[in-house]
């Protein structure tokens, strides 16, 4: 089932970024399931990692899914992983330790990060795009 963006540019890009949301806690749900599959170490740093990459991974295959190119998926990467960085360089200088804290400023960093990076391409995120084709 493919969805489809309402018409007008700004319900697109409202709803873009709700796709873009969804695709995020669906990566985050996967990675809690793979938790209870794979026993990585209980060590923090690995946590926030893993995190930034469960949760960017279905974005970006989301984001080529419905026909963006390369440069936008990895300017939305960046987005996505700059806050795990920050989070990573907070825990690695111990300004902050506790995981569960890093944890929710790297979520709560990567929405407007997210959202920062779509003003910034705003054209790309208001008008429809169709579905990547095989072979493309």
């Amino acid at each position: 089932m493919r969805s489809v963006p309402p018409v007008g540019g700004a319900k697109r890009f409202a709803w873009h970024y709700l796709e873009m949301v969804v695709a995020m806690l669906l990566g985050m749900a996967l990675g809690e399931l793979s938790n209870l599959l794979v026993d990585l170490p209980d060590r923090p740093a690995i946590e926030l990692a893993e995190m930034s990459i469960w949760m960017t991974a279905p974005m970006v295959a989301w984001m080529r899914f419905r026909g963006h190119g390369w440069r936008l998926c990895n300017e939305m990467a960046a987005a996505m992983l700059i806050p795990g960085a920050i989070a990573l360089v907070l825990l690695g200088a111990g300004v902050v330790t506790d995981v569960h804290l890093l944890l929710m400023f790297q979520h709560m960093a990567m929405f407007p990060a997210m959202l920062v990076a779509m003003l910034l391409r705003r054209d790309e995120y208001t008008h429809h795009h169709a579905p990547a084709t095989v072979g493309r």
